[in-house]
């Protein structure tokens, strides 16, 4: 399994590897592939600081990324207590009076109550960038597409290429104009945020409109060798993968004991890829999510709209951590893709590197036998 992309970047295979986990991406990056950090759960940019020195010290050498939430253009904004005003009363009863009907209990007086997740913020995002440059990053990847031209110009003059997600051509396109290096063609099917067109129909479509100009990796619907076989066979480069690592053995986040599968985990194993749904209701703008009760108190007659971003997950932030302090499978608020119907075990990220890569040796050898 190899391609220019995986040559460029010193890979073995093509697999990029999306986590918040930096345990999860350095092991994808010692199984061969190239992992990327998550950074938008760190708040405060020493807690970056301290997870990168972590996968320095813990890749055996072999690179990694980095992937941050910025907007291409600066917005208006205020530190997490101005906004925290800007959140309706309405919402908050809200967030209260389902956590109680599900029976989600209050967290304990001796532990800290989130502020939200601030990397949503531009300027944490701004932080991230300045963190993550100070590393041997060899990527830096924006869940809402091209970030502002000075931050690519940043990321550039440091020799390190920048990617951006797309769900339509005409974003891609403006990726690319804006000096983006990679196009992340991320399809309707996947876990997070994500568009309207199915990763079948928008892959190709995005590798015919950019041509040459830039490398395009398929996300979406992916967690099989078969299915990275038909990544490539579109016309990829290669594939980004997110929802498929969260139920790798490294995975530990949202697990209040640390040990055996935590109750996302939990939740994961037992869903089909019919379990998701695509919300506004963890950030602000449509993400796909886990389908729990807590997904569906917010589709039900009376219930608010979803809030904008950044102010949506200002109001979840504590729902989120109390339901992950009560450890209960069904009601946990999680992205992910549909393809979780396929996710129905724990296992070494390793384990399933190898698997992906025989697989698609696999695919490989069907098709050559249909000659």
């Amino acid at each position: 399994m190899r391609s220019d992309l995986a040559d460029k970047f010193g890979i073995e295979y093509p697999i990029f590897g999306f986590t918040p986990s930096e345990h999860v991406a350095a092991a994808i990056s010692r199984a061969g592939g190239l992992g990327v950090l998550g950074c938008v759960r760190f708040n405060d940019p020493e807690e970056l600081e301290a997870a990168l020195t972590w996968m320095d010290e813990n890749t055996d050498g072999k690179p990694y990324g980095v992937d941050i939430v910025m907007p291409a253009k600066v917005p208006t904004e205020g530190g997490a207590i101005d906004l925290d005003k800007l959140i309706p009363a309405e919402h908050r009863a809200f967030v209260d009076r389902t956590l109680d009907e599900l029976g989600v209990p209050p967290l304990s007086d001796d532990v800290e109550h989130a502020t939200g997740v601030l990397g949503w913020l531009h300027s944490v995002a701004r932080s991230h960038v300045d963190v993550a440059l100070g590393h041997r990053i060899a990527l830096i990847a924006n869940a809402l597409g091209s970030p502002p031209k000075d931050v690519i110009d940043q990321a550039h003059t440091k020799g390190v290429p920048v990617a951006a997600l797309a769900g339509a051509v005409e974003h891609a396109r403006r990726h690319v104009e804006n000096g983006v290096d990679i196009v992340i063609a991320q399809g309707y099917e996947a876990g997070g945020h994500t568009g309207e067109i199915a990763s079948m129909v928008l892959v190709p479509e995005i590798v015919d409109a950019l041509g040459d100009s830039a490398a395009v990796l398929a996300a979406g619907g992916i967690g099989s060798g078969r299915q990275v076989a038909a990544a490539l066979a579109l016309g990829a480069s290669g594939v980004w993968m997110g929802s498929y690592w969260l139920t790798t053995s490294e995975y530990k986040l949202g697990s209040a004991s640390g040990e055996g599968p935590s109750a996302i985990q939990r939740a994961l194993l037992k869903a089909t890829s019919a379990d998701t749904v695509r919300s506004r209701i963890y950030s602000g703008k449509p993400a796909r999510l886990l389908k729990t009760k807590w997904t569906e108190a917010w589709s039900k007659p009376g219930a608010p709209d979803a809030l904008p971003m950044p102010l949506q997950n200002l109001l979840v932030s504590d729902a989120h951590q109390r339901i992950s302090a009560s450890e209960n499978p069904d009601v946990v608020a999680m992205p992910v893709g549909q393809i979780v119907g396929r996710m129905n075990e724990i296992r070494p990220v390793a384990e399933v590197m190898a698997e992906l890569v025989s697989g698609f040796e696999d695919a490989r050898a069907r098709l050559d036998s249909m000659k």
